[in-house]
């Protein structure tokens, strides 16, 4: 099988879009130059990054759970890499300039979102009605 060749940043950042603007009231606005996604316009999930500070890749840079950074660097630095400015809190960058498994880009990014996300969002992608008078969303 031969291995798929890596997206152009154009299209990249389209897949990346569709992917982003499906999860609840996420919208996407420039942020330090770069195309960034928030839930309800204000708390960052996921930025889209074209060889930021001539670093020369193509990535994302997400929201992570507590401990998936570690792990996911240590399993296949090549993908996977710390980035600056958010990795101290435990982000985690995923390279787009390779060989790209779309589904689990999907994950990553609906993974971000979820640590981010208010309740009554979080019950919205499940698919769960959110509960009238609830207030933890």
């Amino acid at each position: 099988m031969k291995p798929k060749a890596a997206p152009s940043p154009a299209v990249a950042l389209e897949r990346v879009r569709s992917l982003a603007l499906a999860l609840p009231e996420v919208t996407e606005r420039l942020s330090h130059g770069a195309p960034t996604f928030f839930v309800r316009d204000k708390k960052t999930f996921v930025m889209f990054m074209d060889n930021h500070h001539d670093d020369g890749r193509l990535a994302l840079w997400c929201h992570a759970p507590s401990g998936a950074q570690d792990q996911a660097v240590a399993v296949e630095p090549e993908r996977f890499f710390v980035p600056p400015y958010v990795g101290h809190r435990g982000w985690i960058g995923v390279r787009l300039d390779i060989d790209v498994d779309w589904d689990e880009i999907n994950g990553i990014i609906t993974e971000a979102y979820r640590q981010v996300a208010p309740k009554k969002l979080l019950d919205e992608l499940d698919g769960q009605p959110h509960p009238k008078g609830d207030l933890r969303g």
